[in-house]
């Protein structure tokens, strides 16, 4: 379901009736059903990490928040990250502008969508850094915003180890990102 024109408050309209939606230049759009259990291994483990190394640093939240753009631009990334000194973005309902950090966990059906559609909402509303994590592939590509241009600052595989230029509490070895575990 598509529907083009809509603002802010029509998103807010939309009915409770537990589906989850985001609003791409006006349309709206319906996201798909709930993500494989590996996705949200991966997402627990990225929450994890940032509560044990990050939380001084700023604050993080993950899927489903909404973050507000513009009034045509509302999305739900699978995780955020605000720094210390931009918290007033944070509100009750929702963040309102651009966090410093956002992560999207690939899925078959959202591949596109995140690689594309939503990283070009990303450049243009000046989210620093970008994260897409290919749970399939076992692979992170880390873009960083350079210019006014969200640049492939490096694909990393589970050999590798995950730093930011922006954030100093960002060090993780990729390989303990795909590890299945228990608790």
């Amino acid at each position: 379901m598509m529907t083009r024109g809509l603002t802010y408050d029509d998103y807010l309209g939309m009915p409770d009736d537990g589906r989850r939606y985001e609003l791409i230049n006006g349309e709206l759009n319906v996201m798909e059903p709930a993500p494989l259990v590996e996705h949200q291994r991966i997402l627990r483990f990225l929450t994890k990490t940032f509560e044990k190394h990050c939380s001084k640093a700023g604050d993080f939240l993950f899927a489903p928040v909404d973050v507000i753009f513009s009034n045509e631009y509302v999305l739900q990334p699978d995780f955020v990250f605000i720094s210390r000194e931009r918290q007033p973005i944070i509100k009750d309902k929702a963040i309102e502008g651009a966090p410093d950090l956002i992560v999207e966990i690939l899925s078959p059906s959202t591949a596109k969508k995140d690689k594309i559609d939503k990283k070009t909402v990303y450049q243009r509303y000046g989210v620093k850094e970008y994260w897409i994590i290919d749970p399939i592939y076992r692979l992170l590509e880390q873009f960083i915003l350079e210019s006014g241009q969200l640049r492939l600052l490096k694909v990393l595989n589970t050999d590798d180890i995950i730093t930011s230029p922006n954030f100093a509490c960002i060090d993780m070895p990729l390989e303990t990102l795909f590890q299945k575990r228990i608790g």
